[in-house]
């Protein structure tokens, strides 16, 4: 088994993406990258811990690989969007890779800097490649967010929205 924790604006988005995902064996939506211990989400979303709203990836690493992995996190949000996604604003929100080892952050920065060459965006790239560090989870209420929550106005407008077409593009990597 191996870990992946990035942060892709809010973490309901990626957690609901990544759960329904051939090779995935959990995700958990956390904190990472900030100074203090333990944060609450009140605290993150007030921008003054400066962790990251993130998802934290277990996946075997037989069945799918972290470029895989990336593919995805830079399908669903817009990486060139420094400290926001969409309405959601602050360091918290902001585009980021926590490596757990050297291999991650070499194919991490290899796969920006083909995004980059290749033009994928108008813009460059602003996703932050960085040790993971600070790591917390969550609190219960945030997991599985939007399946328990469907019927939530953000989940409505924005999570929605990203799952269905996340779907849809990589339908042939999904759970049976």
């Amino acid at each position: 088994m191996k870990e992946a924790t990035l942060g892709a604006g809010c973490f309901w988005c990626i957690e609901a993406c990544y759960k329904d995902m051939s090779g995935i064996i959990s995700v958990n939506p956390g904190y990472a990258g900030g100074e203090k211990l333990n944060p609450t989400y009140r605290e993150v979303c007030n921008g003054t811990t400066g962790h990251a709203e993130v998802a934290r990836v277990v996946y075997d690493e037989s069945l799918i690989s972290f470029d895989e992995i990336l593919e995805v996190f830079f399908f669903v949000h817009d990486p060139t969007s420094l400290n926001r996604q969409g309405g959601d604003v602050g360091t918290q929100y902001r585009s980021v890779v926590f490596y757990h080892d050297e291999e991650q952050r070499q194919v991490t920065e290899q796969y920006i800097q083909t995004l980059n060459a290749a033009k994928v965006w108008d813009q460059p790239l602003v996703t932050e490649v960085a040790a993971v560090n600070n790591y917390y989870v969550a609190e219960e209420y945030h997991h599985n967010y939007l399946a328990l929550n469907p019927e939530n106005p953000y989940c409505q407008a924005v999570v929605r929205p990203k799952y269905e077409k996340f779907k849809k593009v990589f339908v042939e990597k999904l759970k049976s």
